[in-house]
């Protein structure tokens, strides 16, 4: 009998860990370092909740935010830093990036963005592309950026899976990989995937033939859902096979996928709002949508995040309309979510600049935008799209202690984030660079 029940001990375990596998086969591996508590103290505060504090302290201790106030008192063994004269905000949030995935230098041979061998591939995650030795992970986290969302490229109609990283250094993506982050869905309208197929002469060559390829893809994905229900409910009706494609989709169906959406023009925003309806998804962000602003009370009303940039424009047809107000409508829209995103290993590096330059197009229209208003459009605003408001993206008691320290207001051309921690560790310090951990690639590259 012990025997029996050994034997069937082991198929329950087998199965239990087949499932397991089939829910996170790539589970992340970070881990935050260990770090004496830190008082920061006397600084103008941004807390990316809309609050601006004056000579303010910020306690960060065990990895969290423990104290955000005045008069702050500090831990025994605490570091302690006088931030008298500069601005401490939460760590900036970089919600669409390539870096690691078309990396620097910039070859041939380490592009892995693109998966350009059918207009649908939910079943690629970018993650298994990633490079963690790419310089622009440093560079980026030198500009003050402490989480990223790395995506797939717009190549496709559906790209593939994104991944949230934490800006650690790391020999392994998995050791980068943001615990319990949900992962993402590229998806693409417009240009980009209609003029990779059509030039093949193959479908999607215009946009009519773009949404029937979404559509598509999502009503076997509903099928497949139906037969995934119907199995949990029923374990006589048999297995389902799995099929990689349609669980990702089946996955955006549930909600546990959140889908980014590369898109321009007003229009073709409009209708993918309608895919989304007609197969009972939540879009969490457009991405670029150089429009945005003729829609921004659609998408404040639908809970849409518009991620965009501060004035690039007329690099092709559907961006021609763009306007560098933009991010100014869209945040003032009721429910409005304006997020400052790169989609470059440059721009990354300098987000905070990005989002002066649109703050200055939005008080020249007449909009009120202070820096506590700013701010939330690198930090809060992108955190609540990738679903961890409740993680980053504010400096609150209990949230991840990711915060920088800049020169003077981030928002000043001038300004330089001389110190930036990610999880209460200090892992930039401007004034000691040669401490900092390197990328393997620069290792063994002087200084002519």
């Amino acid at each position: 009998m012990n025997a029996v029940l050994r034997s069937i001990w082991c198929a329950v375990a087998a199965l239990v860990s087949l499932a397991a596998l089939a829910g996170e086969p790539y589970p992340s591996t970070y881990r935050a370092q260990s770090s004496a508590p830190t008082l920061i103290r006397g600084a103008t505060v941004l807390t990316g909740t809309g609050q601006r504090l004056e000579a303010a302290d910020v306690l960060l201790v065990e990895g969290r935010v423990a104290a955000v106030g005045h008069d702050l008192t500090a831990p025994p063994g605490a570091r302690v830093i006088d931030a008298q004269g500069r601005w401490v905000t939460p760590g900036l949030i970089d919600i669409h990036s390539h870096v690691g995935v078309a990396p620097t230098p910039g070859v041939e041979g380490n592009d892995d963005g693109n998966e350009m061998t059918n207009p649908a591939t939910p079943n690629v995650w970018i993650e298994h592309s990633i490079w963690p030795q790419d310089p622009a992970f440093e560079t980026a986290l030198e500009g003050g950026v402490t989480t990223l969302q790395i995506l797939p490229g717009s190549a496709n109609l559906i790209g593939g899976r994104s991944v949230v990283l934490k800006n650690v250094p790391a020999i392994t993506y998995q050791a980068m990989k943001f615990p319990g982050a949900p992962y993402g869905l590229k998806m693409a309208c417009g240009e980009n995937p209609k003029r990779n197929y059509g030039e093949q002469h193959q479908s999607p060559a215009t946009r009519m033939g773009s949404l029937a390829g979404f559509r598509q893809a999502f009503i076997e994905a509903q099928d497949y859902r139906r037969q995934l229900d119907k199995a949990a409910k029923d374990p006589k009706s048999g297995p389902v096979k799995r099929d990689l494609k349609l669980e990702t989709l089946a996955g955006v169906l549930k909600g546990d996928i959140r889908v980014h959406v590369h898109c321009y023009r007003a229009d073709d925003m409009a209708t993918m709002l309608d895919l989304a309806d007609e197969f009972g998804f939540q879009i969490a962000a457009f991405h670029h949508g150089v429009e945005a602003y003729k829609i921004a009370d659609q998408l404040g009303a639908k809970g849409v995040c518009a991620a965009l940039w501060a004035d690039w424009w007329g690099f092709k047809m559907e961006a021609f309309d763009g306007i560098q107000e933009n991010l100014a409508f869209v945040d003032h829209a009721r429910n409005g979510c304006a997020i400052v995103h790169s989609d470059s290993a440059q721009g990354i590096q300098r987000l905070n600049q990005e989002a002066a330059k649109a703050m200055a197009r939005g008080v020249s229209m007449g909009f009120a935008i202070p820096p506590e208003r700013a701010i939330r459009w690198l930090t809060s605003n992108p955190a609540r799209a990738l679903g961890l408001g409740d993680r980053i993206g504010s400096l609150e008691v209990g949230k991840m202690a990711d915060a920088v320290i800049w020169s003077r207001d981030p928002f000043s051309v001038y300004a330089l984030a001389d110190q930036v921690f990610i999880d209460g560790v200090l892992l930039f310090d401007r004034q000691h660079p040669a401490a900092q951990p390197r990328s393997d690639f620069k290792v063994g590259q002087g200084t002519p």
